[in-house]
C-alpha cells in the first residue's frame, strides 16, 4: 500500500529514544527507514532494560520506539563497513543521527563530507544541546533536557522541588520536533533540489514545549512556581479523589465560566446556582477551598469512569487519571489502534503503542522492530552486492 512517505529512503544512525522516535514516525508515515547498528552489538536499546521474562529478547524499551524498521549491521570504523554506508548515503533522502558531540565527524561523516557525496540528502541531527553555542559540548539525558529547558522548575508542588516528569518531553518530544524538521526540509528539497542540515537540540525542544510557562513569567513580570495539580486561576481546575480511593483514583475536573451552572446541576447542587460566593471566577478563586470541597465531596462517592460519563455528558471537561495498565487496557485506545497488539518472532505478542498520526489515505500497519542484522543481506542486495561481496564483508567484519 502507498503511504504518504513511501519511496523515501531514511538511513537511521540513532540510539535509545529521541532519534529512534523520530525514524519510527518516518517509518509510520511509509518511509523506508533503515536501522545502521553496530555488528554483534546494536542499539544499547535492545538490551539496556531487559525484563526477567524474555532476558535473551529484545528489550520492550527497544521495542518501543523502532516498529517499522529495517536493520542492517555495519562496522563504521572498517573500512569496507564505511564504503558501504558510503553507498547506502548516496541513495538515501535523509540520514538522521543523534551521536555524542564530534562523533559522526570522527567517523568522515559531517555535513560537508555528506552534502558533497549526495547533495539531495536532509542531514538531520538531533543533540543535548546542538552544534553551536556555550553548551554545545555538553552530553544530555531526558532529565537534564528537562531542567535546563526549564520544564522541571514549573513541575511538582509549591513546597516541594523542581521535578522531573516522567513524560518523554526531551527525548521522545525532541524526536517529534525533528520529524517535522525533516518533513519541511524535503518540502523544500522539491523546489530547491537540494537536501539541507536539519538540527534540533533537547533544550530547545523542551523550552518550546513550555512556553505558557515562559509567556507568564513575562506576563507578571515574576519567576513562575510550581503550582502542583491547580491550572491556573481556573476553579474546579485540579484532581479530585474518587471512589474507592486508590493511588490513581482520581479525575481531572476543569470547568470555565459558561459550564459553572451545567457542574452543579450535574453534582447536584443545584441550589447554588447565583450564589455570590461562587457565582464568578473571581468569586470561586477567592472561596476555592469551598469549591474544591463541595466538587470532591460528590466526587469522591463514584468512580473515576462514573465522573467522568456524567460530566463528560453535562459539557464539562473530566478526565479519569488513567494508570499504565488502564492505559493498556483502554477501549477508546484500542478502538483508535493507539494500543495494538504485536507478534515478535522472538518474544511473541505484546502490546505497544500506536501511530498518533491518522492519516485517511494511508493508515499505519504497525510491524515489530527488527532482530539486528535482520535486513543485512536484503539492503546489500538492493545497494548492488553479490553473494559473493556480502560474504567477504561478513568474513572482514565489515558488516
Amino acid at each position: 500500500m502507498t503511504q504518504a512517505l513511501t519511496g523515501i529512503r531514511v538511513v537511521d544512525v540513532t540510539n535509545n529514544q529521541a532519534g529512534p522516535s523520530c525514524g519510527q514516525m518516518l517509518a509510520w508515515l511509509g518511509a523506508d527507514v533503515i536501522k545502521v547498528e553496530e555488528p554483534g552489538k546494536g542499539d544499547v536499546a535492545r538490551y539496556s532494560q531487559r525484563d526477567r521474562e524474555h532476558p535473551d529478547a529484545d528489550a520492550l524499551f527497544f521495542l518501543a520506539f523502532n516498529a517499522n524498521k529495517r536493520s542492517l549491521t555495519l562496522n563504521l570504523k572498517h573500512p569496507g563497513g564505511r564504503e558501504v554506508f558510503r553507498t547506502l548515503l548516496g541513495r538515501a533522502d535523509v540520514l538522521l543521527e543523534n551521536f555524542g558531540p564530534g562523533v559522526i565527524e570522527r567517523l568522515g561523516f559531517g555535513w560537508e563530507t555528506v552534502h558533497a557525496l549526495n547533495p539531495r540528502l536532509v542531514y538531520a541531527s538531533i543533540k543535548g544541546f546542538g552544534s553551536w553555542g556555550p553548551y554545545r559540548d555538553f552530553k544530555s539525558y531526558e532529565p537534564i533536557a528537562q531542567a535546563m529547558g526549564g520544564a522541571t522548575s514549573v513541575t511538582g508542588f509549591p513546597d516541594g522541588p523542581p521535578t522531573f516528569t516522567w513524560p518523554s518531553i526531551g527525548d521522545s518530544g525532541t524526536g517529534m520536533h525533528c520529524v517535522i524538521g525533516i518533513l519541511a526540509a524535503l518540502m523544500q528539497r522539491h523546489a530547491a533540489g537540494l537536501g539541507q542540515r536539519v538540527e534540533v537540540s533537547m533544550q530547545d525542544a523542551v523550552v518550546n514545549l513550555i512556553r505558557v510557562s515562559l509567556r507568564d513569567h513575562q506576563r507578571y513580570g515574576r519567576v513562575m512556581q510550581r503550582t502542583g495539580n491547580q491550572l491556573g486561576a481556573g476553579v474546579p481546575g485540579t484532581t479530585y479523589r474518587c471512589r474507592p480511593g486508590g493511588p490513581n483514583d482520581y479525575v481531572f475536573v476543569f470547568a470555565q465560566q459558561q459550564m459553572w451552572h451545567a457542574l452543579l446541576d450535574a453534582i447536584d447542587r443545584k441550589d447554588l446556582v447565583g450564589d455570590p460566593r461562587y457565582e464568578t471566577p473571581e468569586a470561586r478563586w477567592q472561596h476555592r477551598a469551598e469549591v474544591d470541597a463541595l466538587v470532591e465531596a460528590w466526587t469522591s462517592q463514584r468512580s473515576k469512569h462514573e465522573v467522568m460519563t456524567i460530566l463528560a455528558g453535562a459539557g464539562v471537561p473530566c478526565g479519569a487519571c488513567l494508570d499504565t495498565g488502564e492505559v493498556l487496557a483502554d477501549h477508546h485506545l484500542r478502538a483508535r489502534d493507539m494500543i495494538v497488539e504485536v507478534d515478535h518472532p522472538t518474544r511473541g505478542r505484546f502490546l505497544t503503542v500506536g501511530n498518533p498520526i491518522k492519516l485517511s489515505a494511508s493508515p499505519t500497519r504497525i510491524t515489530p522492530s527488527p532482530l539486528l542484522g535482520e535486513h543485512r543481506a536484503e539492503i546489500l542486495t538492493e545497494l548492488g552486492y553479490s553473494e559473493d561481496q556480502i560474504r567477504q564483508l561478513e568474513k572482514d567484519g565489515a558488516v
